[in-house]
């Protein structure tokens, strides 16, 4: 199995609802983006995808994110926006755009901090 990854960076606020701590206030972060994508095989080229492909399909997610007020976003009308959220929402969204029958992504990290991440992946 090969497996590549990319890293951008998101900046944007937002506030934990009915968390019961701190971060019900409205706070930001500057969020270390990993996106992990995996396939078997590589294609005639020798590559399992091109890196600017994933590059691009990534900072479309990205740019719909960055430097705003997260919970005013459609996306998170119904949903706390935790680093858990973030995760899910970008590996879907890429997904929907670089997933075939030889490549997909297989994981996102959201890094909150250097030291609190979390990552979504499906079994």
């Amino acid at each position: 199995m090969y497996e590549l990854k990319v890293i951008t960076h998101l900046a944007a606020a937002h506030q934990l609802n009915e968390t019961g701590g701190k971060c019900e206030k409205l706070h930001g972060h500057n969020w270390k983006i990993e996106v992990y994508v995996s396939g078997p095989c590589l294609d005639a080229t020798g590559l399992l995808i091109d890196f600017q492909l994933v590059k691009k399909a990534v900072a479309q997610v990205i740019e719909d994110l960055d430097h705003t007020f997260l919970n005013e976003l459609t996306l998170f009308k119904d949903l706390n926006p935790s680093s858990e959220n973030i995760a899910r929402i970008v590996y879907e969204k890429v997904g929907q755009t670089i997933n075939s029958d030889r490549v997909r992504v297989n994981k996102v990290t959201a890094w909150e901090s250097d030291t609190a991440g979390a990552s979504y992946s499906e079994p």
